[in-house]
């Protein structure tokens, strides 16, 4: 089974955050929150409980998530063992995914060299690395980015067919179509 580790750093996102972990765990996809505390405290003072701490086992995994958060981003860019993890997740090839404010850390990583991406509004002023797209969600290689929490959903749902999910059945399951206007080949 594919698995997948989001990384929860202090000021994370809690709406991107946790709709990309209920939907990859509805695609029965083993997606673990991974923390850098085993409780952490999100950008609008929510806490969650995170199912493990940061540590270097996530390189086992298929993929790690990013998620937005001005406060996270800048956590993640500060800590080395997520620098770490991520060229050694890059060098094996296995997903690198990023949201909202997170792709930063992609570039504090140098893993946007010569890759297309997305990341929140303005974003593109302060990324100097790569082709900045404003598509909800871009796949360049092993790099997957998208916007902020309004496109949660169609990146998390990209993130279910990447790693061999069936998407389409949880889209139905969660009355996605008809809630967004979204067609169903979107």
């Amino acid at each position: 089974m594919k698995k997948a580790a989001v990384i929860v750093a202090p000021g994370f996102e809690e709406g991107e955050t946790l709709t990309i972990v209920d939907i990859l765990r509805r695609a029965q996809i083993q997606c673990d929150m991974v923390g850098f505390e085993k409780v952490v405290k999100g950008g609008h003072d929510i806490e969650v409980q995170c199912d493990q701490v940061l540590n270097e086992d996530i390189i086992d995994y298929d993929m790690v998530v990013l998620p937005g958060g001005y406060g996270g981003a800048d956590a993640m860019c500060s800590c080395n063992q997520v620098i770490d993890i991520l060229h050694q997740m890059n060098n094996q090839g296995k997903y690198i995914c990023a949201m909202c404010a997170a792709p930063i850390v992609l570039e504090k990583a140098g893993l946007l060299k010569d890759k297309k991406y997305t990341a929140y509004m303005g974003y593109d002023q302060k990324i100097h690395q790569g082709t900045y797209l404003e598509d909800k969600v871009v796949i360049d290689g092993n790099l997957v980015t998208s916007r902020g929490p309004a496109t949660a959903y169609a990146f998390a749902y990209k993130l279910v067919e990447l790693l061999g999910g069936d998407a389409l059945a949880v889209k139905k399951r969660m009355v996605y179509f008809n809630a967004f206007d979204v067609k169903e080949d979107e």
